[in-house]
């Protein structure tokens, strides 16, 4: 039986937010795939993969995901644990490896100062380079009770502005290119998920 489907529909019930948030990210992540020509089985793994990117805070309280206000030293450090616990959630499963690595390195940046490993330049893997830019995306342009969502040309010149720093500047270039093309946030309601094959500058 495919883990999938359960974890998203724990996160639908966890946290709603974060369940759409993944979809788009998903989204945003086959887009960028798409035009960087990569084969059709490296797009679906990049959509799986921005759709669990967040699957780990099933392990964070609700509340911090909820909170609006400014985190805590500890309350963040609580926060940034979830890349790893949705490694553990999707490690022994079909999700493939291109997701698996994206769900536990997408909050590396370039310069060595992300988390959970600190990882710099490219010892981060490519899929977590993509699923960063794809994630920063959708969190700038989506509205949330403590701000409203940014404009595209907004959300990309921060993009462009943390390039090299925090995001692999071909990877936003790639997306630049997408959204020259496609409207974001993409319209109507998006394709299910095909099956899995086997095998801070501008946001927390």
């Amino acid at each position: 039986m495919s883990a999938v489907p359960a974890l998203v529909a724990a996160m639908q019930l966890k946290d709603p937010y974060t369940r759409a948030h993944g979809d788009r990210v998903g989204q945003a992540s086959a887009l960028i795939g798409v035009e960087l020509r990569l084969a059709d089985d490296l797009v679906a793994a990049l959509r799986l993969a921005g759709t669990l990117h967040d699957i780990g805070k099933l392990g964070v309280p609700g509340g911090l995901l909820r909170k609006t206000g400014p985190l805590t030293a500890a309350e963040r450090q609580t926060v940034q644990r979830h890349p790893g616990h949705g490694y553990a959630l999707v490690r022994d499963t079909e999700v493939p490896a291109v997701a698996r690595v994206a769900v536990l390195h997408h909050h590396e940046r370039l310069d060595g100062r992300g988390y959970p490993h600190g990882l710099a330049g490219r010892r981060i893997p490519w899929p977590a380079r993509v699923v960063s830019v794809a994630d920063a995306l959708d969190a700038m342009t989506s509205t949330r009770s403590y701000r409203p969502a940014r404009p595209v040309a907004t959300a990309l010149a921060e993009l462009w502005r943390c390039a090299g720093s925090q995001f692999d500047p071909s990877v936003v270039e790639a997306l630049t290119r997408a959204l020259a093309r496609h409207p974001w946030p993409p319209p109507g309601p998006l394709p299910a998920l095909p099956a899995a094959p086997g095998g801070h500058c501008a946001y927390l």
